[in-house]
């Protein structure tokens, strides 16, 4: 779904979704269940999306998909939640930090395939501060937002570092290797 449809009314809803996701979760532990019809079409499209976390400015938690599989709006519902209460690297959100928590929602392009014939050719084609890359190898698999790029600005270390996330060596190569590129509409 290109992004570039939604209105700011429908941005408000994501966002004020998202809240209500983490205030809902605290409550009866589990993600709201949407009446979608109280909702514009763009956002009862499928769509894919991550929510991020923030407390000051450190991470809280991310969760997120890649593929569109449910209703958008759906979809940030139980990826805001999953985020406060089941992001592995997190302890759950509780009720004292709910209020200081700063949501930001992507909502994915579809990927798209990049051709390269090396290492160098990728990296001749990543798009700094706009791309966001999914590596896959092997049944490795490991993605940043474009997002990451605010803390990893250089070519050459997004993609170290996206290597080391997909449980790869920062140095590895094959020529097996496949890597998409995505944009996002942030919300937050």
């Amino acid at each position: 779904m290109p992004s570039t449809k939604l209105t700011l009314k429908d941005k408000q809803n994501i966002l004020q979704v998202a809240h209500h996701a983490i205030q809902y979760g605290l409550t009866y532990k589990e993600p709201p269940v949407l009446e979608l019809e109280k909702y514009s079409d763009n956002l009862k499209a499928q769509g894919a999306s991550f929510v991020t976390l923030k407390e000051g400015n450190q991470l809280r938690g991310c969760i997120g998909t890649l593929e569109p599989y449910q209703p958008l709006i759906q979809d940030v519902a139980e990826h805001a939640y999953a985020a406060a209460f089941n992001d592995p690297r997190f302890p759950p959100v509780n009720s004292i930090e709910e209020p200081l928590l700063h949501i930001s929602v992507s909502i994915l392009s579809p990927p798209s395939e990049i051709e390269f014939a090396s290492e160098a050719d990728l990296l001749s084609q990543i798009n700094p501060n706009v791309d966001g890359l999914i590596l896959k190898f092997n049944g490795h698999k490991g993605t940043f937002l474009p997002s990451v790029w605010k803390d990893l600005p250089e070519k050459e270390i997004f993609l170290a570092h996206l290597k080391q996330k997909a449980g790869l060596d920062q140095g590895f190569w094959h020529e097996n290797i496949r890597v998409f590129r995505y944009t996002t509409d942030v919300i937050d």
